[in-house]
């Protein structure tokens, strides 16, 4: 499928199937992770995978938004590490975007699979900190539950709902 077919296909799922994930289709994943920019190509990026099914009862402990996704990812970045280019008060880092970036790629990446994906940012992260042992430095950005979309499953109804160019350009 072309690249601009996949991007006007692909929708937030929020009704997994039990499918399981196959291990090849997770590497590729995180490979699409893995290989995804960041500033000054200093990849800051830490993931964290969930797939059994103690780490999905203490993961849904976290946050209500896994849909029964059999795989869930949390990608995060490390604050020691990501880009600080411009110090000063406002200077948060490169790493909320490189962590986005990356799960953006990860997110099209399951996509081009056949797999569906839902960027989840409501979470509660001192629990994640606390259930999985987090540190300080290590700050969580998105978590993406990764399956088969259950039978039935369908885009959120204003997922088609997009501004025209003419709008958006500034």
């Amino acid at each position: 499928m072309p690249f601009s077919q996949l991007i006007l296909d692909r929708y937030s799922v929020r009704a997994f199937g039990p499918a399981p994930v196959s291990a090849e289709q997770k590497a590729a994943i995180l490979e699409a992770g893995r290989v995804a920019p960041t500033a000054c190509n200093y990849q800051p990026q830490k993931i964290r995978v969930f797939e059994t099914p103690e780490d999905l009862a203490k993961l849904d402990a976290c946050s209500p938004c896994r849909y029964g996704a059999p795989l869930a990812f949390l990608v995060c970045y490390d604050n020691a590490v990501c880009w600080h280019g411009q110090p000063g008060p406002a200077d948060i880092g490169s790493g909320q975007v490189d962590a986005s970036i990356v799960t953006t790629h990860m997110m099209l990446q399951a996509a081009d699979l056949g797999l569906g994906s839902i960027w989840i940012g409501m979470f509660d992260t001192e629990k994640l900190r606390e259930n999985f042992n987090i540190p300080e430095n290590i700050v969580p950005v998105a978590l993406l539950p990764v399956g088969t979309p259950a039978e039935g499953s369908e885009p959120f109804a204003m997922h088609f709902q997009r501004k025209e160019l003419s709008e958006i350009l500034v």
